[in-house]
C-alpha cells in the first residue's frame, strides 16, 4: 500500500529578483511532506496587481487573465506528474515533479552510487572527523551489500526506490546466516546502511525511508573484565619473548589509563603534561567521539612510559610507545593469556573495561568521574559498569551468604 502523499502548491513573488520595481519574478513552490522545491515559471507582476494570499494575479485586464490561464496550467501539469509517478510505481517527491513539470530527464540514484559518495565523503575526512577503522566499518558494509544484492537480485546494483522494509529484514537474515553475525554485529552494519539511506532521503533522492518500521536497537552484551588477581598475575609474569613482554605493557597501560587501542597508539610526548594538581596528565581527545578523555598518569602507566622513552622504534615513529597493529596486539593477547593461564579472551577492550571496573568503580571512584576519565559523552554509557559492579557485588555478597551460613550449620553440629 502507497504511502499517502501531502502534496501543496504555492505561486508568490520573488521581491529579491526583481529587476525593476513594479515588475517582480513570478515563483511556483511545490511541496511534498513537507519538502520543498522551487522554480522560476518566466513570467512578472506588478506586486499591486498580485494576490499574495491566494497566489494569483488580480484584475480583469487580459495580461492579468493570461497570467493566471498560464498559472492554472501549472498547477495542472503538477497534478499530471504527480498522477504519473504514482502510475509508474515511482517515487513522489517535490524534486522529481519540478523536474516532470521542466521536462528535465530524471536521474535515478543507485544504491552503490550513494554507498560510494557517502564512503568518498568519509575518506575525506579521516583522520580529521573519522578514524580509519570507522571507514574500514563502512566499505565492509558495502562489501556486504553488494553481495546481497547479487544475491537477491541477480544483479550488480539496485535502484534507490527499490529499497524497503523487506529488504532490510533480507539483509539482516543474510548478515546472521551468510556472515554468522551475531544480534550486535548485525546491527552494526544495518546501522552503517540506514546511515547511507538517511543521506539519500535528506538529499531528495529517496522519498520514503525503508527503516521507518524497523528496529535497530543493540543488544546489552556482557562486559568481561580483569579482576585485581588475574591483572596482578599479569603485571608480575616475566615475559622471555620481547613481542610479547611489550604487548603485554601496551595493554596494561590502557587497564591503567581507560585509553581505547586507537588512543594510545597515537599518543605522544606532547600529551603528557602537569596537570592542575602538579602531578602528570595524559591529555588527549577520544578517535571514537571527539571529545576530551584527560587521565591522571597512575603509577603503573608511569612506568611502562619510563620502560620505553628510549625505544627506538617510539622515538623513530614519534609515539609514546611502540605500538603495532591492533591485529598483531590481539593475536599475541591469546599467547599471553595461555602463558599466564588467564581463562578471559584478552583484548583492548577488555584492557578498557578492566580499567573502569577494578581499577576505578571497584575502588570507590564515583562514576561521575569514572564517565569523565573514559571520555563518554553521557553517563548512561558509563552505567554499563556500574551495573557489572552491581553485578559483582551482589555475587559476592550470595557467596558470602552462602559461607556464613555454612559455617552456622557446621557449629551446630558441634553443639
Amino acid at each position: 500500500m502507497m504511502e499517502r502523499q501531502t502534496l501543496a502548491i504555492l505561486f508568490y513573488l520573488r521581491n529579491d529578483k526583481a529587476k525593476t520595481s513594479n515588475q517582480v519574478p513570478v515563483y511556483m513552490r511545490i511541496t511534498v511532506n513537507g519538502r520543498r522545491s522551487e522554480m522560476a515559471i518566466q513570467r512578472t507582476v506588478n506586486p499591486e496587481k498580485w494576490n499574495n494570499e491566494g497566489g494569483f494575479a488580480k484584475g480583469t485586464k487580459k495580461e492579468t487573465r493570461d497570467l493566471n490561464e498560464y498559472l492554472d496550467l501549472l498547477r495542472s501539469k503538477v497534478y499530471t506528474a504527480q498522477r504519473d509517478l504514482i502510475e509508474e510505481h515511482k517515487n513522489i517527491t517535490a524534486v522529481a515533479l519540478r523536474n516532470r513539470v521542466q521536462g528535465i530527464a530524471e536521474e535515478q540514484k543507485t544504491l552503490n552510487e550513494v554507498f560510494g559518495y557517502h564512503n568518498k565523503l568519509m575518506k575525506e575526512k579521516v583522520p580529521g572527523e573519522y578514524s580509519k577503522t570507522t571507514l574500514t566499518r563502512y566499505e565492509t558494509t558495502f562489501r556486504h551489500v553488494k553481495e546481497f544484492v547479487r544475491r537477491k537480485y541477480r544483479t550488480d546494483n539496485i535502484f534507490l526506490d527499490q529499497l524497503n522494509h523487506e529488504f532490510i529484514t533480507e539483509f539482516d537474515h543474510f548478515l546472521r546466516t551468510k556472515h554468522s553475525c551475531n544480534h550486535n554485529s548485525a546491527i552494526k552494519y544495518i546501522k552503517n546502511l540506514k546511515k547511507v539511506i538517511n543521506l539519500a532521503v535528506n538529499n531528495d533522492w529517496l522519498n520514503k525511508d525503508p527503516f521507518k518500521n524497523f528496529s535497530v536497537k543493540l543488544k546489552e552484551v556482557r562486559r568481561d573484565f580483569l579482576t585485581e588477581d588475574e591483572l596482578q598475575k599479569l603485571v608480575s609474569h616475566e615475559f622471555n619473548i620481547i613481542r610479547l613482554d611489550q604487548v603485554r605493557d601496551i595493554f596494561v597501560f590502557s587497564c591503567y589509563t581507560g585509553l581505547a587501542y586507537v588512543d594510545v597508539e597515537k599518543l605522544t610526548e606532547n600529551n603528557i603534561r602537569k596537570g592542575i594538581d602538579g602531578n602528570l596528565w595524559i591529555y588527549t581527545e577520544r578517535t571514537k567521539t571527539k571529545t576530551e578523555s584527560n587521565v591522571p598518569l597512575l603509577p603503573e602507566a608511569s612506568r611502562i612510559i619510563n620502560k620505553y622513552k628510549d625505544n627506538p622504534e617510539s622515538i623513530n615513529r614519534g609515539r609514546l610507545l611502540p605500538v603495532i597493529s591492533n591485529q598483531k596486539i590481539n593475536a599475541y593477547l591469546k599467547e599471553i593469556a595461555t602463558i599466564t593461564e588467564i581463562k578471559k579472551t584478552l583484548t583492548f577492550h577488555l584492557a578498557r573495561h578492566t580499567f573502569a571496573t577494578t581499577v576505578t568503580l571497584l575502588n570507590d571512584v564515583p562514576i561521575e568521574t569514572v564517565s569523565k576519565l573514559l571520555g563518554h559523552k553521557s553517563i548512561r554509557t558509563t552505567q554499563i559498569y556500574a551495573k557489572v559492579v552491581e553485578k559483582k557485588v551482589s555475587n559476592d555478597m550470595i557467596k558470602l551468604t552462602d559461607k556464613l551460613s555454612k559455617n552456622r550449620t557446621k557449629k551446630a553440629g558441634h553443639g
